[in-house]
């Protein structure tokens, strides 16, 4: 049977696609990688001794890549988790061998397209899908790029870069359960779809068109959420959005506490860093709201203000019982109700420092 997508070919494109990112000598990248090496270790125990987690389980050292590895070894992750995942649904729907080989080898350039893109933007990852416990990726070239444009103190900009994707590294080697947690999210996602009328491949497929059009051609209005069509779905994609702007608000809150204490110029670079999210032109706007990033930039506001609420109530300690299960997890509706999650989680309130 055909791939759900072409994997190699999705690779290929996006390695052609991806820029090559600003100019820089031999010495300049060895000394860049390793400044981004020296750096995680420094932010790991800043992260370590502002949050109280620390690693229950080993994890490989931070890989420092260029986009084009970037691109590579996301591609080899969904493909580890996708694969198995959509290929029992095939059989909702069978097409012919050329008819399949032909979707496949079209989604390839489609996501090789999308992953492209985006792997001009995305300064770090840690990413869960190729490997357990997951890795650590800082993108160098996008790096260099941003603290260059921002005018930033490159050691500055670096620490202050690692000090949010080593959080994320922190929260899933902490707590040992969320990775597997997360992928189960990912199955009951595909577990929560219709079999009738339009299968869930042929709706993936079209979210991936949609993607990869809202790069080449912006102006269209059509919307990636489209794929998700069943109540069933709905409610999983709930639990991964707030799950994922806990994350993400975490690590933003984790940033900003340690980086005063750490980074002399963190005020200019977050005034600046905020600048630059939010401005763009019509083209970058267009892109930004059909792949999502507009909704992963809300994430860090409203999971940040959530974090600070709950800490300001029940203090760190308190904060990292957030981590005790999925269970403990925020729903979406106490994102914007941190006395809710107090209140449902804690047996009574608690004073800051308890």
């Amino acid at each position: 049977m055909a791939q759900f997508v072409d994997w190699d070919l999705a690779a290929a494109t996006a390695g052609a696609l991806s820029k090559s990112g600003p100019k820089v000598s031999y010495e300049e990248a060895t000394a860049v990688v390793a400044d981004l090496r020296r750096l995680t270790d420094e932010a790991a125990g800043h992260v370590m001794d502002y949050t109280g987690l620390r690693s229950q389980v080993a994890h490989p050292p931070v890989r420092v890549v260029d986009r084009r590895d970037w691109a590579a070894t996301n591609i080899a992750g969904l493909r580890e988790v996708i694969t198995p995942l959509v290929s029992r649904l095939a059989a909702d729907k069978r097409p012919g061998p050329v008819t399949e080989a032909v979707g496949s080898r079209l989604t390839g350039v489609q996501a090789g397209t999308v992953l492209a893109y985006l792997s001009g933007r995305v300064l770090g990852q840690y990413e869960v899908f190729s490997s357990e416990p997951g890795q650590l990726l800082l993108v160098a070239p996008n790096i260099v790029e941003v603290e260059r444009k921002l005018g930033a103190d490159p050691r500055d900009f670096r620490l202050w870069v690692c000090l949010h994707e080593v959080t994320h590294r922190t929260q899933f080697t902490a707590v040992p359960w969320m990775r597997g947690h997360f992928l189960g999210e990912v199955q009951a996602f595909v577990d929560a779809a219709q079999t009738g009328g339009e299968n869930l491949l042929d709706r993936l497929r079209r979210g991936v068109a949609t993607l990869a059009d809202s790069v080449r051609e912006p102006d269209s209005r059509a919307s990636v959420l489209d794929i998700v069509q069943t109540p069933g779905q709905r409610a999983v994609l709930d639990r991964l959005t707030a799950m994922m702007t806990l994350l993400e608000g975490h690590a933003e809150f984790v940033m900003d506490g340690v980086g005063p204490q750490v980074i002399p110029s963190v005020d200019r670079i977050r005034a600046a860093f905020n600048q630059r999210r939010e401005s763009g032109n019509p083209l970058e706007k267009a892109i930004r709201k059909l792949l999502g990033i507009d909704v992963k930039m809300r994430q860090y506001a409203e999971g940040r203000k959530f974090v600070h609420g709950v800490v300001e109530r029940v203090g760190m300690a308190g904060f990292n019982k957030v981590f005790s299960s999925p269970l403990t997890m925020p729903k979406l509706s106490e994102l914007s109700d941190p006395d809710a999650w107090v209140a449902r989680v804690h047996s009574g309130p608690l004073l800051a420092g308890d």
